[in-house]
């Protein structure tokens, strides 16, 4: 079978830097491109992270463009108090050598889709989805190219992680997930709901320190970094690994099980804005319910301690 070929749209942030290994680590994968998007942390700071993360993996050939700068119309949002400041506290990687593509990550979106076969290229955004908002507003046609979207976001019965409204990545630029829904892409969410179910405990840790290899010890100080606002917020043992299961879902799809429903964005009342909901007037997604965790925790320490 031919790998699945993926670009990766990010805002790194821990669990989006396992998501990045997580790719590296899969021969299912191909991961074409990183485009970034101020999300988690501002620009530069994740278009760094992504570039110091490919160089501990030993995959600078992975060509890296920087995205948005900011939400297509709310003032930015970041979480230094969830990420530390810059954003894979933790990592204790230093300072990338590499440097970005000179093209903008939305040009490169169009670019990379329209010269690409039909239905063929599948987009993996992890963070806000303000760069693959302005690639489908700028060019609609690339929609004919995309084999899916599949998108870390939203909540649907799920407890709210960010201001008691809703998921972070629809809260930070929820104008920019209603043209995403409005679109006509083919969509697939996996929400709080479903992430919440991932979550990398002290065993799971254990097991990754054994390896001691340069990505292993990454993993784990991030991890152990990240865990705790999760622990303190939620009361879970371990971090949540929100982001890994986009890339787990492309592996294996039998990881998860979820159905088809129409999902909309609050955008009209102030103090709801980005929270994601059930509606029949909502677009189709395949939305995501069910993680078989001790099979999904077993395939990212599998994965990740082979880089």
């Amino acid at each position: 079978m031919n790998p699945r070929s993926i670009i990766l749209d990010t805002d790194p942030g821990q669990d989006d830097a396992l998501a990045i290994f997580l790719a590296l680590a899969s021969p299912e994968i191909e991961l074409r491109s990183i485009v970034t998007v101020a999300g988690n942390v501002p620009q530069p700071l994740v278009t760094e992270n992504a570039l110091a993360l490919l160089e501990v993996a030993g995959r600078t050939d992975v060509p890296v463009y920087r995205g948005a700068d900011r939400p297509l119309i709310r003032e930015q949002y970041t979480a230094e108090y969830v990420h530390g400041d810059t954003g894979i506290d933790g990592a204790g990687l230093p300072p990338p050598t590499a440097q970005p593509q000179e093209l903008h990550g939305v040009h490169h979106l169009i670019e990379a889709c329209l010269s690409a076969p039909a239905k063929s290229i599948t987009l993996c955004p992890v963070g806000p989805l303000t760069n693959i908002a302005l690639a489908l507003a700028t060019e609609p046609a690339i929609v004919d190219h995309i084999r899916e979207v599949v998108w870390m976001g939203g909540s649907i019965a799920g407890a709210p992680n960010t201001q008691g409204v809703g998921e972070f990545n629809s809260y930070v630029d929820p104008h920019a997930v209603h043209i995403v829904l409005q679109s006509g892409v083919p969509l697939t969410m996996f929400p709080l709901d479903v992430t919440h179910q991932a979550i990398l405990g002290p065993d799971a840790l254990d097991r990754l320190r054994r390896y001691d290899t340069p990505v292993t010890r990454c993993c784990v100080g991030m991890s152990e970094f990240y865990a705790h606002h999760d622990e303190d917020r939620f009361g879970f043992e371990g971090a949540v690994m929100h982001d890994p299961c986009v890339i787990a879902y492309l592996i294996d799809p039998t990881l998860f099980e979820g159905r088809r429903m129409r999902v909309a964005v609050e955008l009209a009342d102030p103090d709801l804005l980005g929270r994601t909901y059930a509606s029949s007037h909502g677009a189709e997604v395949l939305v995501m319910f069910e993680a078989d965790s001790d099979r999904l925790i077993d395939l990212f320490v599998d994965r990740w301690s082979s880089l």
